[in-house]
């Protein structure tokens, strides 16, 4: 199948193409390259353009003549989304509506939209399943979340079918050592330690060490990348093979402190990573955890790696990489 992939050369977006390669699809990347690398999607063709050019993104909609999309594209920074929530409002939910309605117009059937935990806010239960009550702390969170309100009406009215993918925390890198994440500035815990270990930086900022957890600091759900990206080719064979729209939780259902994630990667690396304990954040919550039931029983999908896979391989891509694409 010819599937649209926009967003396609961030980090996320480029594990998809290249499980997408992988599992015989034809990916066509839609980006405007403002955070993503050409270097990460090869000799894939690329469509260099922003979703708000409506033109532009149509004719390639036309031109190309989709099975199907995937929506990767998007601002993602928490607290960047609480100084500016104007930007996000207009790059994720403008940007969003705008790709609907070329999918509509082009007779595109369906849509694989990358969503995030963050629509949940502070969980009243862990793990946290998709039942879960929604109430974004942060107009990130409020972004991806009216995305997933305006896939359910443009399926009641114009037949456009949605799979929501709701991930945790992204981490790891492709095993071909090929592509990883680079961010700039880098808000990821693992690729920061990492950092940490290469000399890149001089300590890890660990923010707040009182939380009512075994050893003081929060407790997340990571997921490997390539799991991520596996999910996505699931959730378009279902779609492809008729699936009704639906909202699924990615994550790997075992939570992991910070200071956990520091000694895994202090024996990963085998080098000493320097901590430096801060002040919480504020409206960072106790414990993230998903409940991914749903995922496993209505796409097959349950994640391979565990944290030292995505420490390891993460590990590896830095080290090949250690000013990212740049190097």
């Amino acid at each position: 199948m010819r599937i649209l992939v926009t967003g396609g050369a961030g980090y996320i977006g480029s594990h998809v193409v290249r499980s997408l390669l992988e599992s015989g699809h034809e990916p066509v990347v839609y980006d405007n390259l403002s955070t993503g690398h050409v270097e990460a999607i090869g000799q894939v063709e690329l469509v260099q353009g922003d979703l708000r050019d409506f033109d532009t993104l149509l004719a390639t909609v036309r031109r190309f003549r989709f099975d199907g999309a995937v929506h990767l594209a998007a601002s993602s920074l928490v607290a960047d989304s609480v100084r500016d929530p104007s930007a996000y409002f207009h790059n994720n939910v403008v940007s969003g509506l705008l790709l609907f309605d070329a999918l509509v117009r082009g007779d595109v059937p369906w849509v694989v939209l990358s969503s995030t935990a963050a629509v949940y806010g502070n969980p009243e239960t862990v793990p946290i399943p998709e039942s879960h009550s929604v109430a974004p702390t942060n107009s990130y969170g409020e972004s991806k979340r009216m995305l997933e309100r305006m896939l359910h009406w443009y399926d009641q009215a114009y037949g456009l079918r949605s799979i929501s993918l709701r991930y945790f925390n992204a981490a790891g890198a492709h095993p071909s050592g090929e592509i990883g994440e680079d961010h700039d500035p880098e808000t990821h815990l693992i690729p920061i330690v990492l950092q940490v270990a290469m000399g890149l930086r001089p300590c890890v900022h660990v923010y707040g060490h009182d939380y009512p957890t075994p050893d003081g600091t929060p407790i997340r759900d990571y997921v490997h990348v390539c799991d991520l990206a596996r999910a996505h080719v699931l959730a378009i064979q279902k779609l492809d093979a008729g699936g009704t729209s639906a909202v699924y939780n990615l994550g790997s259902q075992r939570g992991y402190s910070v200071l956990e994630v520091i000694n895994v990667a202090r024996e990963v690396t085998a080098r000493d990573i320097s901590v430096r304990m801060a002040p919480r954040r504020p409206g960072d919550p106790d414990v993230l955890i998903a409940k991914a039931d749903e995922a496993e029983t209505q796409l097959g999908w349950t994640p391979d790696h565990d944290l030292r896979d995505m420490v390891s391989s993460a590990w590896n891509w830095h080290l090949e990489h250690p000013h990212g694409y740049r190097s």
